[in-house]
């Protein structure tokens, strides 16, 4: 795992630095251009070669001074760079005016506010270094700002190579896009955004490349900040290592070496129920496929074993699709507490396709049980509570997993999804995380948010994001029934005795590592079967 920054985290690490000693802040500022400049010539070889145009756009903080530094070093390599600046020089930060003085004595600075936007005509590169991630406010006009590179690129960002202009300059941003918040990846829009006539007005301009200091901030990776980043490289400036479990930080499941998976998923031997017994409950008949699917799930992550209970008008029609799979009748609340009494069942997932009655009448048992399995509540067993969410999250206990997708996350906690709806009108703006930390923590147990941008909480507050974006997107993961096969996944890993956080963590990762070796045309069914292949590669 790898940390996420917010604003404010970055800000206390530069600062230690600086204060210890360690590194000036003007040391910093120089670090940061130099990777700007590596990133780009190394994301784009041609542009060693030869004498190209840059257009450098600054604002009126430090981001702006990482642009002077920049313009410098492209001007040390011959290239042509105008430099644009927003703001007043003389309100320069003192490191940004140094560096700003610098730049004065190789080039000119023209104005840059709505009234005059510069040309990008012939610029083979333009630089966003005006706000980054220290935007707390949403700027009128940015729009206006940035009309001239909208226009250039093609409004309304993130459009495939083929549908924009013959001629676009490659746009860097310094950190983050202008215009998007780095806390939360939302875009901070005036109360009076002003759009483009007859255009699809952008409250900023997507990059082609990001480059972000240190490490990635949280914006990179959630809600809309993926789709202004373009690609996002991260460049060391030599702020040395953060460890896991110090202050708040949010966490990325990468694959890295600290991620916890793969030593709870190999089996060295043992009995099958050395590895657990999910129980899996199922709605009645013509509704089972939802259970089916996450039943095979548990199987294929590792369990042991594992049963499906189904009503008695279902149970042929589960029958007839179950081979490894047990299965047990559970008529109702009783069956469930009879089942219950098998003491070697440890870990239970219900909702897929449960049926909201049913549900009602079920996850009390489940929960409230007198020796606590662990339990997942996902679909049906989360919105059969929507009109009470407190009857629900006054049963769960610490050995609970709740895996909502924005909808059902809408009706247990109405209060933090309208946070998430409201337009950001500062900075930083309320996140995907703040609102799963949030809601772990008044639930008490793990929250799974599911998205392209997956964050999942304890009520501690310990926090990670599995970020399917990027060279790890795989839009075609939203089929029916792929919620379902996680919630699955999840009990199973629980079954094996995986504690709620790091199940869900590495149930979460490791669905989109099966997506993404599957490939297009996946549907819900190849998840499980795919799994295989996934822990080949992971050398289990």
């Amino acid at each position: 795992m790898t940390e996420l920054l917010t604003a404010a985290q970055m800000r206390a690490l530069e600062k230690a630095a600086i204060d210890s000693g360690a590194v000036t802040g003007l040391a910093l500022m120089e670090r940061a251009g130099q990777g700007v400049v590596e990133a780009v010539l190394a994301e784009w070889p041609d542009l060693k070669k030869g004498v190209h145009k840059a257009v450098v756009l600054c604002g009126p903080g430090n981001n702006g001074g990482d642009g002077f530094v920049i313009a410098r070093l492209l001007a040390g390599r011959g290239w042509t760079v105008e430099v644009y600046l927003y703001g007043d020089p003389e309100r320069l930060p003192p490191d940004a005016r140094t560096n700003y003085d610098r730049w004065m004595t190789i080039g000119g600075v023209g104005p840059l506010d709505p009234r005059f936007e510069p040309s990008t005509r012939n610029a083979a590169v333009v630089v966003d270094a005006l706000f980054g991630t220290g935007l707390g406010r949403p700027i009128e006009g940015l729009d206006l700002l940035l009309r001239d590179l909208c226009d250039a690129q093609g409004v309304g960002a993130g459009l495939p190579e083929a549908e924009r202009p013959a001629f676009h300059p490659r746009v860097v941003a310094v950190d983050i896009p202008s215009g998007i918040c780095s806390d939360s990846g939302r875009p901070l829009c005036p109360a009076s955004f002003e759009g483009l006539p007859g255009k699809l007005a952008a409250p900023a301009a997507a990059a082609d490349l990001t480059v972000s200091f240190h490490r990635l901030k949280a914006g990179h990776v959630l809600d809309e900040g993926p789709a202004y980043c373009g690609k996002v490289v991260v460049t060391d400036i030599g702020l040395g290592r953060t460890r896991r479990g110090s202050g708040r930080h949010a966490w990325l499941l990468d694959g890295s070496p600290g991620q916890p998976r793969v030593t709870p998923l190999g089996k060295r031997g043992g009995h099958k129920f050395n590895h657990g017994h999910a129980l899996v409950l199922t709605g009645g008949f013509g509704k089972t496929g939802a259970a089916r699917l996450a039943a095979r799930a548990a199987l294929r992550i590792g369990a042991g074993l594992v049963t499906l209970g189904a009503p008695g008008a279902a149970r042929m029609e589960c029958a007839a699709q179950l081979t490894a799979i047990m299965l047990r009748r559970v008529e109702d609340a009783a069956g469930l507490a009879e089942a219950l009494e098998d003491r070697r069942l440890n870990a239970l997932c219900l909702g897929p396709g449960l049926g909201l009655a049913r549900a009602c009448d079920l996850v009390e048992v489940a929960v409230r049980a007198e020796r606590a399995p662990y339990v997942v509540l996902d679909a049906d067993a989360l919105s059969a509570f929507a009109a009470a969410p407190e009857d629900l999250f006054g049963m769960l206990h610490e050995r609970c997993v709740l895996t909502p997708h924005g909808g059902e996350f809408e009706r247990l906690f109405p209060d933090l999804a309208k946070r998430l709806r409201e337009e950001a009108m500062s900075g930083p703006a309320y996140s995907k995380i703040d609102a799963t930390r949030a809601a772990a923590a008044r639930a008490g147990c793990v929250v799974l948010l599911k998205g392209p941008d997956t964050v999942i909480a304890d009520p501690e507050g310990r926090c990670s994001v599995n970020a399917a974006v990027y060279d790890r997107s795989v839009p075609w993961l939203a089929t029916a029934g792929a919620g379902d096969v996680l919630a699955g996944m999840i009990c199973g890993l629980m079954a094996r005795g995986a504690a709620p956080m790091a199940a869900a963590e590495m149930a979460a990762w490791l669905h989109v590592e099966a997506a993404r070796s599957y490939g297009p045309g996946l549907i819900a069914e190849d998840l499980p079967e795919e799994l295989p292949r996934v822990f080949r590669a992971l050398g289990l």
